[in-house]
């Protein structure tokens, strides 16, 4: 790819998952969820921002759901008192990168709020469970529903 990523983690499981996805968005587009404490295989995009203060690409693979035509992301940070770098990172730009499978395009990025964004809420701890869990976590932190609109 050439641009170096900085996003979570260069070794570890979001590293590896990121390399297969980028090597074989196929096989890298469905994550086994089961050692992280969900149900088994889910739907994962990768997600491209560039860092608000570096400046630099990042690169991070995610699950995602379906909603309304879009893909929505979790902002939890497994539920850290922080939201995670690439939320920040996200909202500073007009528009991200998206890639599931092989389609990579534009989306401009929204925060859920509301009844939207409770449905949406409940949609995504049936798909992974330990959302649940990273709520209670996160404490008063209220963790972003992020939706990402396809650009025509």
């Amino acid at each position: 790819m050439g641009d170096p990523i900085i996003e979570a983690s260069e070794t570890g499981w979001i590293a590896s998952h990121r390399e297969q996805y980028l090597s074989d968005p196929q096989a890298g587009h469905m994550w086994d969820s089961k050692p992280a404490g969900g149900k088994g295989p889910i739907p994962t995009l990768l997600l491209t921002t560039i860092g608000r203060k570096s400046g630099t690409k990042s690169v991070m693979p995610l699950i995602y759901i379906e909603h309304d035509g879009s893909q929505v992301v979790i902002a939890s940070k497994g539920g850290d008192p922080k939201h995670p770098g690439w939320y920040h990172n996200m909202v500073a730009q007009d528009e991200v990168t998206v890639q599931v499978i092989d389609d990579e395009f534009q989306a401009e990025v929204r925060v859920a709020a509301g009844e939207e964004r409770a449905a949406i809420w409940e949609k995504a701890v049936e798909l992974y469970p330990p959302y649940a869990e990273y709520k209670v976590n996160a404490g008063d932190r209220e963790i972003p529903v992020m939706i990402l609109e396809r650009i025509s």
